[in-house]
């Protein structure tokens, strides 16, 4: 085991969002649930399938046009087809009890045939990284930094491209890089009463490269963000993790025999070490 590495005090938990639906959008929370295999509750917690596998946004940007609302507290989703606001001309299906109904609509409006299916998995949803099935994690300054790169993009529009489940707030741009250590170490850090292994770089698919909004793909955008991802990286980093620039966020995991706990906004974030990977 190492010492730690250069935790800083004044780290803390600035954002939550979950996912309940793999691709759609995401629902911003004061707390949640860290399931034992270390995913969020709720998160990813359905998926629409097909025989090809995930109808994702990494197969199609005609996600991009679907509007969504969940109510967690009421299991509740308002689905809007289009690129009016959410409740412009929603229907409203129970997430509990109109999974048939809402299978339907998605069939319908992605073109699908009778072997698409509205699949749920509530002990730890439908990770993109089934190793490191834990909350993608970033710092708020990340966001902003990365919003400076693109001129006309925003905050707002860098996150729900880049899609984390935590921000990280009180640090600096790529504080997060600290987070994960070569290939066979995990960084262990405690957030509030849970404890949370950090595994490595995100690596990035087409869908950044998209207006969330409206699915256009913007011109060089991979390109250029990679160029600035390797002249921005931070001499804490693990440079031998980068294959390729395109990556950003940090996919964690839950340590071997974690228990369900609680996260929530303003918990303080602390760096424990650097421990050999249990593989």
């Amino acid at each position: 085991m190492s010492p730690p590495r250069s935790a800083n005090s004044i780290a803390h938990l600035a954002r939550i969002t979950i996912y309940p639906i793999k691709s759609l959008h995401g629902v911003d929370v004061e707390h949640a649930t860290l399931l034992p295999c270390g995913a969020l509750e709720h998160d990813r917690r359905f998926a629409l399938f097909d025989r090809q596998g995930f109808v994702n946004g990494k197969r199609t940007n005609a996600v991009h046009r679907l509007r969504t609302s969940v109510d967690l507290a009421e299991d509740k989703l308002e689905l809007t087809i289009g690129f009016g606001e959410p409740g412009e001309g929603a229907r409203i299906y129970r997430l509990d009890s109109d999974q048939t109904p809402l299978t339907a609509r998605l069939r319908e409006y992605f073109h699908l045939d009778e072997s698409a299916r509205l699949a749920e998995n509530v002990s730890g949803g439908f990770p993109d990284d089934i190793e490191a099935p834990g909350p993608t994690i970033v710092s708020t300054a990340t966001l902003d930094c990365v919003a400076g790169w693109f001129p006309g993009l925003t905050v707002d529009e860098i996150r729900r491209r880049f899609r984390a489940n935590l921000e990280i707030g009180g640090v600096e741009p790529f504080w997060e890089d600290r987070l994960y250590a070569e290939a066979d170490q995990v960084v262990r850090f405690q957030l509030g009463d849970a404890a949370l292994e950090g595994v490595n770089p995100c690596r990035r698919c087409v869908v950044p490269t998209r207006d969330s909004l409206t699915g256009e793909v913007g011109d060089q955008f991979a390109k250029q963000f990679a160029a600035r991802r390797q002249q921005s990286l931070p001499p804490w980093a693990a440079r031998s993790r980068f294959d390729h620039f395109y990556r950003l966020a940090v996919n964690t995991r839950a340590p071997q025999g974690a228990a369900r706990c609680r996260i929530r906004v303003g918990s303080p974030l602390d760096i424990l070490g650097t421990f050999p990977k249990d593989f």
